[in-house]
């Protein structure tokens, strides 16, 4: 299967800075795929996010060595809007890409200036609504939300799109922990049944690695580990980014009784080991 994003020693380095904030990054993502990327703050991130979605080096000025190609496009020479079909950006803030007076119109923007036609987009919008449970708040403007509303508003905007790919740079920061798992539900439900490609980019660990499929860490600029979840957070390199809670129970356990089972994710994960060896039911998968 041909990949849907390929980088291909990748080097950025912004307008007025010495040191890149990207180095030598080769990275194949497939159709599907639901990707947790992290790292310290200042990795490299948000840079390599900018550069799925076009923003560099269209928008973002700097030396960009490499080859991206996504979704078949090379983004060197495809203009910001043509790159809007193919991938969807959620930011930190929803707040500050909203800014429609009701939430029907905020849905509806995107369409509109992609020159889709009224019944097409009439269509899309009541889909969207309906999908996200939105229709009892079509008429309400966006700062009156909360901010899982919010949030659930913008990843609606551009799930009208329908694009292949949606890049979410710390969209549970400002959440509290039940609408940060709502979001993340959300996303996990359009990963599997729409089949979109979901790029989370988030600190919060343990919140997050239960949906993902695969665990990117990235550290000065370089991608430092990359693999499923359960077994990127085993390595030495996880350490940077603080290992949740159950994985290091799970790691004391394990020196200590010798097993070779998987890594729990969640504290039910970690429950039904203990209770497993409880049971005496020892070693094994």
């Amino acid at each position: 299967m041909t990949p849907l994003i390929e980088l291909r020693d990748v080097y950025f380095t912004y307008e007025g800075e010495k040191n890149p904030a990207l180095k030598g990054i080769n990275l194949e993502i497939k159709e599907g795929e639901f990707v947790l990327l992290t790292g310290p703050s200042g990795c490299g991130k948000s840079t390599l996010c900018r550069l799925l979605n076009g923003l560099i080096p269209h928008f973002y000025g700097g030396d960009l060595k490499g080859e991206v190609i996504v979704d078949g496009l090379d983004v060197r020479s495809t203009p910001t809007y043509e790159m809007a079909k193919h991938v969807g950006m959620v930011f930190q803030n929803p707040e500050n890409q909203l800014f429609n007076s009701s939430v029907e119109r905020e849905i509806a923007f995107g369409l509109e200036s992609l020159g889709f036609p009224p019944d097409e987009m009439e269509r899309r919008v009541e889909e969207v609504l309906r999908a996200f449970n939105l229709v009892e708040l079509r008429d309400t403007p966006p700062y009156m939300l909360s901010g899982g509303q919010q949030q659930k508003v913008a990843i609606a905007s551009i799930i009208a799109l329908r694009p292949k790919i949606i890049v979410l740079d710390e969209p549970t920061a400002n959440l509290d922990p039940l609408s940060a798992e709502e979001i993340l539900e959300l996303l996990s439900v359009l990963c599997k049944d729409q089949n979109i490609t979901i790029i989370l980019v988030e600190h919060r660990l343990e919140i997050a690695l239960k949906y993902a499929s695969r665990l990117i860490i990235m550290k000065n600029g370089e991608k430092i580990a990359d693999g499923t979840p359960r077994d990127v957070l085993l390595t030495k390199e996880a350490e940077i980014v603080g290992i949740p809670p159950v994985v290091e129970v799970y790691k004391t356990i394990r020196r200590r009784y010798r097993i070779t089972r998987v890594t729990p994710l969640t504290p039910h994960d970690l429950a039904n080991l203990i209770e497993s060896l409880a049971r005496g039911e020892g070693n094994g998968l």
